[in-house]
C-alpha cells in the first residue's frame, strides 16, 4: 500500500502546490499537472489534447466529479494515457479561468461555471468541446465522463482538421469582441433609462430579486436601483411626491416618481426577502452564495469572501435611508461572521467555506426538530419555532434548514410577549443553537487571502462600519488592508494572493481595482497617510499596467503577462465585479481626491470604450452603467481638516443619509500625506480647528469653518 501511495505521489504533480483546491486532488490516481509552460509543452511534444478542468476548494459539484470520476482508478487511467491532464484552482488563476469560461460560453451558448471541463487542441490551446460537471455514469442527461473521454479523445485523432478550423473561428470570434462600437443613440442617460425598466422586467414581484430559481443576489443590480431612486429623488419637486402602493407596483403613465418609487421598492423587498430568508446563516451570519429557488428558502451552502463583502456595502447603503432591524441584525451578522471565521491572525481575509461537511451539502447548517427542543427552555423554543419554522414541515430531507416566516415584530405581538423580552430569548436560543452546531464537523475554509476579494470585504467592512458606527468592523478592514500593503507587495509588484507565506502569480485587473475602490472606502472611514499612499500607488498600477491606451478600457491581464486564448476586458456583472466598472469608479473617486486628471481622463476614455457593452443588453451591466454615471455627473467631495476629536460632528452631518453621489473625507490636521491641493488652502495656523470644504468636480468652496455654514451647505 505504501508503495502505491508513493508511485500515485510521483505521477500527479499537485502535491507541491499551496491552493487548497489543487491539493485536494493531490492524491488522485489521475496524472493532474498545474496550469503552465511545462504542462502546454508536454501536450504539444505528445501530440495529445489537453483535459483542462477547473474549480475551487468550496465548489460542491466539483467535489463531487472528484468522488465520483478523477478517485475512480478505471477513468484516471483513460485521463493519464488519452490526454495531458491539467487542473486549474479558478480562484488563484481567475485569468485562465476566465478565457475559458468565455470560450464555453461561446462554443455552447450557456453560461458555464464549476467545473469547468475543457478540451483544449494541443497547438493553440483553444477548446474544441467544453462542459461542466459530467457524472461517472450517464445521467441528468449528460453522457458518462469515462465514455465522453474516449470519444474526445477519438474525435481529436480522426478530425483534426474539423477541430482546426472550428478553433479559427472561436479564434476570429474571440478577436471581434472588443470591437464593438456604440450605436449612434446610445447616449449614458438612455442606457441608465433601460437598465432600470429592464431590471423591472425581470424582478419577481411576489419573492422579490430578479428571474426565477436559482436566484442571485446581484449587488450591482440593486446598487443601481438605489443610485437611479436618490438622483431622481435629488431632482424631484416635493410637491409632486405621492406613494406608491403595493411593492414593485408597475406605474400606468409615465410618472417619474412613481418610476422612482418603485426601483427603490425592488431594492427593499429584495434585501428584505434575503435578510428573511434562508439564504442567509441566522445562526453564525453571513450569506450563502445563492438559492436553489425563488423563495431563497434553499441555498446552495458555500460562502464566499466576495458575495458577503458586496453585500454588507449594499446592506449599509439601505441603512442610510433610515433605521432597520431587520437589515441591521444581517450587516451585523454579516460582519460579525467575516471578522470570527474569516480574518487571519495577520489581518488579511480567507477566501471561502465549503459547501460540504462529512460529504454532503448542507449537513452542518440543518437541524432536527427534536434536536432543537432539547437545547432550549420552553420560551426560547416558542420564539424559534415561530419565527424559523419548526412548526412547518421539514424542507430539506427531513431536516430543517432555518429561514424566518414572518417579520420579527409579528412573532413578538403573536406571542403576546414585551419586545425586550423576545430579544433576550432569541438572543439566549441563538447562543445555544450556535454553541451546539459549533461541536459539528464545520465545513472546511480555503485559508487562501486573495487580494481581490479582500478589497471587496475592505470596502463593504468600511462602508457598512461607517454607516452603523461600528469602529470595530473598521478596524477589521484597516488590519486586512495593512496585510495588502506589506504581504502582498513583492519587489513593487502586487501578487494575486499569499496562502501560508507563499505569494501567488502577480496580480490582476480586479486585483487592483478592487483594493483600490477598499483603500478609498477605508480612507473616507479614517484617514490614514499610508492608505492615501497606497491608493496613489494602486491608481498608477492600473494606468501603467492594464490600461488600453489604444481604444480605452482595461485589460484583466497586465502588459507582460503569458499570452493566453484571448486577452479580455471584462465589463458584464457578474459574482465577483468585473474589473473594469470597478477600475472606472475608483478612478474618478482617486481622481477628485487627488486632484489628479490622469485618472479621470483614463477612467472617462474606459466609460467611453465600454457603452457599446452596455448598450447590448442594460440590465446585465448595472456595475458598468454605475461608473460611466459617475464620469459624466463629478462628485460631490467633502473634505474636513482639524484635530481627530474635533472634526467627528462635522463628518457625521456630512454623512447623513444615502447620498451616492458624496464622497466624505475626514483629514486630520496632523497628516502628512494628504492631497497636495489641501495644505495651499489651509494654513498651518488654522488646522488647529475644524476647516471644510465643498467640492464639485475641481473646484472647491472657500474654507468653511462655522459647523451651522457647513450644515447649511451640504443641505
Amino acid at each position: 500500500m505504501c508503495h502505491e501511495r508513493d508511485r500515485r505521489h510521483a505521477m500527479n504533480r499537485l502535491g507541491r502546490e499551496t491552493s487548497p483546491y489543487l491539493l485536494q486532488h493531490a492524491d488522485n490516481p489521475v496524472d493532474w499537472r498545474p496550469w503552465g509552460e511545462q504542462a502546454l509543452a508536454r501536450a504539444r511534444a505528445d501530440d495529445r489534447p489537453i483535459l483542462l478542468s477547473i474549480g475551487y476548494s468550496s465548489c460542491h459539484w466539483c467535489h463531487v466529479m472528484a468522488r465520483e470520476s478523477f478517485a475512480d482508478r478505471a477513468t484516471a487511467a483513460v485521463m493519464n494515457a488519452r490526454f495531458v491532464n491539467i487542473k486549474v484552482d479558478r480562484e488563484e488563476r481567475p485569468d485562465v479561468d476566465g478565457v475559458y469560461q468565455l470560450a464555453h460560453r461561446m462554443l455552447t451558448g450557456s453560461a458555464g461555471g464549476w467545473p469547468l471541463t475543457a478540451f483544449l487542441d494541443a497547438e493553440t490551446f483553444l477548446p474544441f468541446f467544453s462542459g461542466t460537471y459530467f457524472p461517472r455514469q450517464p445521467r441528468y442527461g449528460l453522457p458518462g465522463f469515462e465514455d465522453l473521454l474516449r470519444r474526445m479523445a477519438d474525435g481529436y485523432a480522426s478530425r483534426r482538421e474539423q477541430v482546426s478550423e472550428q478553433g479559427r473561428k472561436l479564434s476570429g470570434a474571440l478577436a471581434r469582441l472588443d470591437a464593438i462600437e456604440p450605436p449612434a443613440d446610445a447616449h449614458p442617460e438612455k442606457l441608465l433609462k433601460a437598465a432600470r425598466e429592464g431590471l423591472a422586467d425581470l424582478y419577481d414581484e411576489t419573492e422579490g430579486g430578479f428571474g426565477q430559481a436559482p436566484k442571485f443576489p446581484m449587488p450591482a443590480a440593486l446598487e443601481r436601483l438605489l443610485r437611479h431612486w436618490a438622483r431622481r429623488a435629488a431632482q424631484a419637486a416635493p410637491k409632486r411626491l405621492r406613494p406608491v402602493s403595493g411593492v414593485g407596483a408597475r406605474p400606468r403613465g409615465p410618472d417619474q416618481q412613481a418610476l422612482r418609487q418603485q426601483a427603490l421598492q425592488m431594492v427593499l423587498a429584495t434585501l428584505t426577502k434575503m435578510a428573511r430568508g434562508g439564504i442567509f446563516d441566522h445562526i453564525g451570519g453571513g450569506f450563502f452564495r445563492y438559492a436553489t429557488d425563488r423563495r431563497w428558502a434553499i441555498p446552495h451552502f458555500e460562502k464566499t469572501l466576495y458575495d458577503n463583502g458586496v453585500l454588507l456595502a449594499v446592506y449599509g447603503d439601505a441603512l442610510r435611508l433610515g433605521p432597520d432591524a431587520l437589515f441591521r441584525d444581517a450587516a451585523a451578522g454579516t460582519a460579525e461572521w467575516i471578522m470570527r471565521e474569516m480574518q487571519h491572525p495577520l489581518g488579511g481575509y480567507y477566501a471561502a467555506q465549503d459547501a460540504d461537511s462529512e460529504g454532503e451539502e448542507g449537513a452542518f447548517y440543518l437541524w432536527r426538530r427534536d434536536a432543537v427542543k432539547r437545547l432550549l427552555t420552553e420560551d426560547e423554543h416558542l420564539v424559534v419555532e415561530t419565527l424559523y419554522g419548526l412548526d412547518k414541515p421539514a424542507n430539506v430531507e427531513g431536516k430543517w434548514h432555518l429561514r424566518r416566516w414572518d417579520a420579527w415584530r409579528a412573532v413578538v405581538e403573536r406571542l403576546y410577549l414585551s419586545p425586550e423580552r423576545a430579544d433576550a430569548l432569541l438572543a439566549s436560543a441563538k447562543a445555544k443553537l450556535f454553541a451546539a452546531r459549533g461541536a459539528r464537523v464545520a465545513p472546511a475554509t480555503d485559508r487562501k487571502v486573495l487580494a481581490s476579494w479582500n478589497g471587496l470585504a475592505i470596502g463593504g467592512m468600511a462602508r457598512a462600519g461607517v454607516c452603523l458606527g461600528e469602529t470595530a468592523w473598521v478596524e477589521s478592514a484597516a488590519r486586512a488592508a495593512e496585510f495588502a500593503r506589506t504581504r502582498l507587495v513583492e519587489d513593487g509588484r502586487l501578487r494575486a494572493g499569499w496562502t501560508d507565506g507563499v505569494l501567488g502569480p502577480a496580480a490582476l485587473l480586479d486585483d487592483h481595482a478592487n483594493l483600490l475602490a477598499g483603500a478609498l472606502a477605508l480612507l473616507q472611514a479614517r484617514w490614514r497617510d499610508a492608505e492615501f499612499a497606497w491608493a496613489l500607488f494602486l491608481g498608477d498600477e492600473l494606468l501603467r499596467r492594464f490600461q488600453d491606451e489604444r481604444t480605452g478600457g482595461f485589460f484583466f491581464t497586465p502588459h507582460d503577462h503569458e499570452r493566453l486564448i484571448h486577452r479580455a476586458k471584462p465589463v458584464g456583472d457578474d459574482a465577483p465585479p468585473a474589473g473594469n466598472p470597478t477600475a472606472i469608479a475608483a478612478l474618478v473617486g482617486l481622481g477628485h481626491l487627488a486632484a489628479a486628471p490622469k485618472y479621470l481622463e483614463a477612467a472617462e476614455r474606459a466609460a467611453r470604450w465600454a457603452q457599446g457593452f452596455a448598450a447590448r443588453h442594460p440590465p446585465s451591466h448595472c456595475a458598468l452603467l454605475t461608473a460611466v454615471e459617475q464620469t459624466l455627473h463629478p462628485p460631490e467631495l467633502v473634505i474636513v481638516r482639524g484635530p481627530r476629536q474635533a472634526i467627528d460632528e462635522w463628518l457625521a452631518a456630512a454623512r447623513a443619509g444615502y447620498r451616492p453621489e458624496r464622497t466624505t473625507y475626514g483629514i486630520p490636521a496632523d497628516a502628512d500625506h494628504a492631497p497636495p491641493h489641501l495644505p495651499r488652502l489651509v494654513p498651518a495656523e488654522d488646522r488647529q480647528r475644524p476647516t471644510a470644504f465643498l467640492c464639485r468636480g475641481l473646484e472647491c468652496s472657500a474654507p468653511i469653518r462655522d459647523l451651522e455654514e457647513f450644515k447649511k451647505a451640504l443641505a
